[in-house]
């Protein structure tokens, strides 16, 4: 059977046009000026360490593969790590400007529980992680069997969007193709905002022309109801929201270790000429002129007269024998190539030096907090646009669950952890000079670092201790349950929008 493409904007035209392009995206691409862009596979080999085999004149290849194994140092996974160790978000904020209601803290509080029904805390440094290595990353958002929204993890070698004409925030469509290992076929999901459509093929490597009128062996995917594989969309767009790294320097993306693959070639070729140098010319070659080497009466080879071994003395009766030795080659040179390359990776990616050479040797804290400036600059600048993509994630989670108020919330923010690292006492200290400033507490505690979930449970122990300290300046004796009684005395004034730093006031 055969799904008919000829038609702009049909189903089949859309499978066609994003499968063609999710596959290409796979593979490398020149240009006509020779410039040869890096497919998701040459991206993904570097990202695992798995660099092409630089060419040495003179050694065997197979030889260079086997030296490979053991010179292999993939600097590159350091420039995709050391960001993302930094990224990491804590919460959102759901409340309008000046909004101290019991709701917009529940707005904050369901965001969290979706959040942590999906496991993003952990599953999140994926989503960070894929965009950063592989240029894109995608959060799938779907209705559970419960009701509740599902929010999976998809990768661009599985997913394609397209955008509407003339807009990159909507989607027009989405495709997400793979492999079934249960029944060995390939299966095929299509989001519109008006429908989503599943197809499947048992061809394991289906291709796509782009041009052609149909596509034959792609059957619909018969629902478990009997249908067709149509269905409505309930949300009414396309519920893939995209993770895109560095747009400003490609729309598609660029990947983060995309602008140092050269470098880590050099580095390579460096090490293994290193090793070359090592193996064939770092050991003093010795010489005798003179002598007389026996040949083998079988192969007619010439026999080695000597062994080189640090315990034996080379003799002969012979006085005209002269030997002799060829000077080491110097390795520095070699050595000082690497780390000049190290180098050039360090300040073409924004890491820190001492992340790459792993050595602090009598460096002050200032001098490291300066190394790292342009580390936590690209870390708040990649936060600013994932921070966008999470919070339309939410948004869509929220219209599953149809609250339409915070499916259309655009002043939601997303809370992220701080990306510098400031030591436990830099914290305090800047607490307190922001509270005889007027920062709010709670503000205060989310600069030191405090989850959403950690502030609101100080919020309430904290009214308690106010409570118990006002009972014993009263000269009363508190009552065995004073902490459970300021639990209840803090969450009935929270219900009438009282701030925690007027209840310890108050109280």
């Amino acid at each position: 059977m055969a799904i008919a493409a000829d038609q702009v904007g049909s189903p089949g035209w859309w499978l066609q046009r994003l499968g063609k392009q999710l596959l290409d995206e796979r593979k490398d691409d020149t240009d006509d000026r020779g410039e040869t862009t890096p497919g998701l596979n040459t991206l993904r080999d570097y990202a695992e360490g798995r660099a092409p085999l630089p060419t040495v004149p003179g050694v065997d290849p197979q030889e260079v593969a086997t030296w490979m194994r053991d010179a292999r140092t993939n600097w590159t996974s350091l420039v995709l790590d050391s960001p993302t160790e930094r990224m990491h978000v804590d919460g959102f904020r759901f409340s309008q400007p000046g909004d101290t209601s019991l709701g917009a803290q529940a707005a904050d509080d369901d965001a969290t529980r979706i959040w942590h029904e999906n496991a993003m805390a952990a599953d999140a440094d994926l989503v960070h992680y894929g965009a950063l290595s592989q240029r894109r990353a995608f959060v799938l958002v779907e209705k559970g069997d419960d009701g509740r929204p599902v929010l999976t993890h998809e990768t661009p070698r599985q997913v394609a969007v397209e955008h509407e004409q003339g807009n990159r925030r909507r989607l027009a469509a989405g495709l997400k193709m793979w492999r079934d290992d249960w029944t060995g076929q390939t299966r095929a999901t299509l989001w519109t905002p008006g429908e989503i459509h599943e197809f499947t093929t048992r061809t394991s490597n289906p291709t796509f022309s782009g041009r052609a009128a149909e596509l034959r062996g792609w059957d619909a995917f018969a629902l478990p109801n009997g249908d067709d594989g149509t269905r409505p969309n309930e949300l009414g767009m396309v519920p893939l929201v995209p993770f895109v790294n560095r747009r400003n320097r490609r729309l598609t993306g660029f990947a983060e270790h995309e602008d140092v693959l050269t470098v880590q070639n050099r580095i390579n070729l460096s090490l293994i000429n290193l090793i070359a140098a090592m193996k064939y010319g770092a050991f003093r070659q010795r010489w005798a002129a003179g002598l007389e080497v026996d040949e083998d009466p079988l192969t007619g080879a010439k026999i080695q007269p000597f062994t080189l071994d640090i315990k034996k003395l080379w003799t002969t009766d012979d006085p005209d024998v002269k030997f002799g030795e060829f000077s080491a080659t110097d390795l520095v040179p070699y050595v000082r190539a690497v780390e000049g390359a190290v180098q050039d990776l360090a300040a073409i990616s924004r890491t820190p030096p001492h992340y790459l050479i792993g050595a602090v040797v009598n460096v002050s804290g200032d001098a490291l907090k300066a190394a790292e400036t342009g580390l936590v600059s690209k870390v708040r600048d990649r936060q600013q646009a994932f921070g966008e993509s999470w919070e339309q994630v939410m948004r869509l989670a929220f219209r599953v669950l149809g609250d339409e108020q915070r499916a259309t919330a655009y002043t939601a923010e997303t809370v992220w952890r701080d990306p510098e690292s400031r030591s436990v006492a830099e914290l305090a200290d800047a607490a307190v000079k922001k509270q005889a400033a007027g920062v709010p507490w709670r503000q205060r505690m989310e600069d030191m670092g405090y989850t959403p979930a950690q502030i609101s449970r100080m919020e309430i122990d904290r009214a308690a201790d106010a409570m118990h300290a006002q009972s014993l300046q009263d000269d009363t004796v508190p009552p065995p349950n004073t902490v459970a009684a300021g639990r209840r005395r803090y969450e009935e004034r929270t219900l009438i929008g009282r701030s925690t730093d007027d209840l310890s006031i108050a109280a």
